[in-house]
């Protein structure tokens, strides 16, 4: 199923959750809703679902406007946070309920229900336990018989708020590969509603970056991520170094250091920002005359493949992050208190619009 969104707009009181958005979803796709708590992320999901109607704009299933149906309609599963499954059913009951509870016209028999609840089952690998009960799983279990549920009707659509919310860390990388695997298997268009861009870029086949109920950026996790639209972008896709400055005819001078610039040549003495990841710094000694940005190792995290330096710039006291390989760290011998160079790889330079200065 395509799903499309036109100009739709949801206020709650005062309180602007979205704000003109327009969007596609493939068919078959899985796209992943990324932003900060109260972007707009979960109204969209819901108004999508029919959870929640928009005061204006259009949902189009199908390219047939869908705003005013229905929920049950919709043929929509919808997979929540906080698993919602009924304590008092077992798995295979808990399973089987979106079936048993069919208009009478549209309802399998129970020998159907029966074969399709095992198939979906094993489908989410967990077959060998149809007779327990919720209380009586792993979160990670709960939220694949969640998943289950929702896919027993046959949604043409599946939609997932914070699927993996309420899980540790651990668990909720197991989950969304294995999501991603089952998402292959069956290619149901399916949206979810996340607010860790690691999971986002790890699962989706295309990332919507929402902030205040607006889309900042749409496109694969490779684009939004190597080619960030804006700072907010930058930003938010992880730890981010930034060197504040003056943008003048295609360079931004920040302290000591001049970067290039050349997309703002038309920049005359405006208020600029570069930003850089840490991974995208080089590392060296300082050698009198050495060209780049010239700091102080205030600490150094060097556990594992990566290490971690905090480094405070000469000219103006500002803190950078930059992480190399282990390996890299050893061979150069550091030690807190050593001066170091830094250079940037590759630098994103945004005219800074909220600074006069």
């Amino acid at each position: 199923m395509t799903i499309e969104v036109q100009h739709i707009r949801k206020n709650f009181g005062q309180f602007k959750a979205l704000d003109d958005v327009s969007l596609q979803f493939p068919d078959g796709e899985l796209t992943a809703l990324l932003g900060p708590s109260g972007c707009g992320k979960t109204t969209l999901l819901r108004i999508i679902a029919g959870l929640e109607y928009p005061d204006s704009g259009t949902v189009l299933l199908d390219g047939q406007d869908s705003s005013h149906r229905h929920v049950r309609e919709r043929q929509v599963g919808f997979v929540f946070q906080h698993y919602a499954l009924f304590k008092h059913m077992t798995v295979f009951e808990n399973v089987a309920f979106g079936l048993r509870v069919k208009p009478r016209s549209e309802r399998p028999s129970e020998d159907q229900i029966r074969d399709k609840v095992k198939k979906l089952l094993e489908l989410v690998q967990l077959d060998w336990i149809a007779d327990r009960y919720p209380p009586q799983l792993s979160g990670g279990q709960r939220q694949r018989i969640a998943l289950a549920r929702a896919l027993a009707v046959e949604p043409r659509v599946l939609l997932l708020d914070e699927p993996f919310g309420a899980l540790d860390a651990k668990v909720r990388k197991e989950l969304r590969r294995w999501l991603r695997r089952l998402h292959d298997d069956l290619h149901v268009t399916s949206i979810f509603v996340t607010h860790d861009q690691e999971e986002a870029l790890e699962v989706a086949d295309q990332v919507v970056l929402m902030n205040k109920g607006r889309v900042e950026q749409l496109g694969s996790p490779d684009q939004v991520y190597n080619h960030p639209a804006s700072p907010f972008v930058y930003g938010f896709l992880g730890n981010v170094n930034l060197f504040h400055g003056r943008i003048h005819e295609g360079v931004l001078a920040s302290g000591d250091v001049n970067f290039q610039a050349p997309q703002h040549i038309d920049v005359r003495d405006g208020a600029g920002i570069g930003y850089v990841r840490p991974h995208d710094l080089d590392v060296e000694r300082y050698t009198p005359g050495a060209e780049g940005v010239v700091a102080k190792l205030r600490r150094a995290h060097a556990i594992g493949p990566l290490a971690q330096l905090d480094l405070e710039r000469a000219d103006n006291g500002q803190m950078i992050e930059a992480v190399l390989p282990n390996e890299r760290f050893a061979s150069l011998g550091l030690k807190e208190g050593d001066t170091l160079v830094v250079r940037p790889r590759r630098i994103e330079v945004f005219v800074d619009h909220g600074s006069a200065a």
